[in-house]
C-alpha cells in the first residue's frame, strides 16, 4: 500500500518523523491508518492565495483524503474513515490479500 502511494506521487513519511507535516501510514491492529497534516506555511499560503476561510486546513485535508481513498479503493483496498480527525483506515484483510502489491 505504501508503494502504491509512492508510485502515485505521494511522499509518505516514516513513523520516525512524527512532527513533520505530510502523509503518514501507521500500522494499527485493524490494518493501517493513513493520516495527513498540512504544514503551517502551506495552510497559511492556501488561505492567503485562495481566499479561503480559516478552515483551509480542513478543505485541503478533504482533498487529500479523497485522492488517497480513491487510489486505494481503485486498488481493491477497503477504506473507512476513522474517528480520529478524519484519517483513513485501510482494513487489514485488504492489505495482506494474496496477489496484491503490499510493499
Amino acid at each position: 500500500m505504501k508503494f502504491a502511494l509512492l508510485q502515485a506521487g505521494f511522499q509518505v513519511l516514516s513513523e520516525k518523523e512524527p512532527d513533520v507535516p505530510g502523509l503518514r501510514v501507521t500500522e494499527v491492529p485493524a490494518g493501517a491508518l493513513v493520516s495527513w497534516t498540512a504544514s503551517d506555511e502551506f495552510a497559511s499560503l492556501a488561505r492567503e492565495r485562495g481566499g479561503w476561510a480559516s478552515n483551509a486546513d480542513d478543505s485541503i485535508r478533504v482533498i487529500v483524503k479523497v485522492a488517497v481513498s480513491g487510489l486505494l479503493l481503485r486498488l481493491g483496498h477497503s477504506v473507512a474513515e476513522s474517528a480520529a480527525d478524519g484519517d483513513l483506515l485501510v482494513l487489514a484483510e485488504t492489505i495482506s490479500a494474496p496477489g496484491r502489491d503490499n510493499r
